[in-house]
């Protein structure tokens, strides 16, 4: 019995997500468990295993390809069954031509198919299969239209922009196997023929500047990175942003941090509790006695929640993410522990539910850049969020202990970034003021 494999949808959010490869072919034997092809979010990559064993029958996009989600992407039977009756709306295939069992490859045309692509966009970002392609047939991918989302160039726009350009001379084409080179749309040959004459140095993908005073490259962002700049960009455009700065007494903490990490060890403790977690248990305390900074500003409104959904912000190779934790005000320290690290590793790992990751999840977020010795920051909002937290590391400081003694005490560095539409200054310094409170007063056995 032939089965259909589907375009998961992860989230409720995302309509679409992109192939980054397939892993397996028409004709390929497949497992239960295997991979069969990898694809990515915005923000997420995810790999679509196989529950069934067989042979793959038919294969209806390419690598690449921006498929809805829910749509029918691969057929997995027995040799020899039909597969015809799955095959997605011709107009939902942007694949040259749809492959299929090798009965059906041997009716190919020979002849090129043009493929639909926009205008050539500055700077479009590039699929790393349609780059390693353009370097191998000398193909200035600036020069390129894009067919995938937001004008990405992909596999098949430099498959057609190499069937559009001359034929190449046997020269030619041993000089651009070397690489660092690459050929004009038609040559100096008879009928178009690029000659060896007709190459010129392929351009870099930076812009190297140098002269009189000048030395630096221009490189262009990745789309990730233009997503990430245009959220911040956007949040402090339309936002009345302003940062309070205070420390706690961190002696608590680290005599706690100290325990969990020895219960840990020792096998009575389910998690690694780390000075993060207990912070973030802290601040969800606090949240949860100063509603209005646990909201979202939304101009002329308040969504003022009441659970506390936190947010975390997580570095990773590709850039900034702040996942969501649901629900965090109905976890002990364990939990929270957990969740927290949970949603940490699938952002690094790039498996994160995208829904967990829209600016809307989260009721507030944390952002904790003590593990790298800042002292001070200024967080940026994630909007429509009302406040974030910027969480510092602890440095000794003097302190009075009564009766003019001063001590050194380690001090945990507090930096709360909140919208002044939806908070007034005094209300913002309590409620700083009361994540030091908790902080110095958290009650845990461990």
């Amino acid at each position: 019995m032939a089965n259909v494999v589907i375009m998961p949808k992860q989230g409720q959010s995302v309509e679409s997500c992109i192939v980054t490869e397939f892993r397996k072919k028409v004709g390929d034997s497949v497992a239960v468990g295997d991979v069969l092809f990898s694809y990515e979010t915005d923000k997420a990559t995810f790999e679509e295993e196989s529950k069934v064993e067989g042979t793959v029958l038919a294969c209806f996009f390419a690598d690449g390809d921006e498929i809805p989600v829910l749509t029918n992407v691969m057929v997995i039977g027995e040799p020899g069954e039909s597969f015809e009756e799955f095959a997605p709306k011709s107009e939902e295939t942007s694949a040259p031509a749809a492959e299929a069992a090798p009965k059906a490859e041997e009716k190919k045309a020979d002849t090129p198919v043009a493929i639909a692509a926009g205008p050539v966009v500055e700077g479009a970002p590039v699929s790393p299969r349609a780059r390693r392609l353009a370097e191998q047939k000398g193909i200035d991918t600036s020069r390129v239209a894009g067919s995938g989302p937001y004008g990405r160039i992909i596999e098949r726009d430099i498959q057609a922009a190499a069937a559009a350009r001359g034929p190449l001379s046997g020269k030619a084409r041993a000089m651009m196997a070397e690489g660092g080179l690459e050929a004009p749309q038609a040559g100096s040959g008879l009928a178009g023929t690029v000659r060896g004459c007709d190459l010129k140095e392929a351009k870099p993908n930076h812009t190297s500047i140098a002269g009189e005073g000048v030395d630096f490259d221009v490189v262009k962002m990745t789309n990730m990175r233009k997503l990430i700049a245009r959220s911040m960009y956007n949040s402090l455009q339309n936002s009345a942003q302003l940062t309070h700065h205070l420390s706690a007494d961190a002696r608590r903490l680290q005599a706690l941090r100290k325990k969990a990490k020895k219960a840990f060890e020792e096998g009575r403790l389910e998690a690694n509790v780390t000075i993060n977690d207990l912070v973030c248990f802290a601040v969800v305390k606090a949240l949860q006695k100063f509603p209005n900074a646990n909201s979202h500003c939304l101009g002329d409104a308040m969504r003022i929640f009441k659970k506390v959904h936190l947010g975390l912000a997580v570095d990773t190779e590709r850039g900034l993410m702040v996942p969501a934790v649901k629900n965090a005000d109905e976890m002990d320290i364990v939990q929270l522990s957990n969740a927290l690290k949970k949603v940490a590793d699938e952002c690094k790992k790039g498996g994160i539910n995208p829904d967990l990751l829209s600016p809307e999840a989260a009721s507030f977020t944390v952002s904790n850049l003590g593990n790298y010795g800042v002292e001070i920051f200024t967080p940026i909002i994630n909007v429509p969020q009302s406040a974030i937290l910027g969480v510092n590391t602890i440095v000794p400081r003097p302190k009075d202990t009564g009766n003019g003694v001063y001590e050194i005490v380690p001090f945990i560095g507090l930096s709360l970034t909140y919208d002044h539409r939806a908070l007034d200054g005094g209300e913002a310094t309590r409620f700083v003021k009361q994540i030091a409170i908790e902080i110095e007063n958290l009650d845990i056995d461990f």
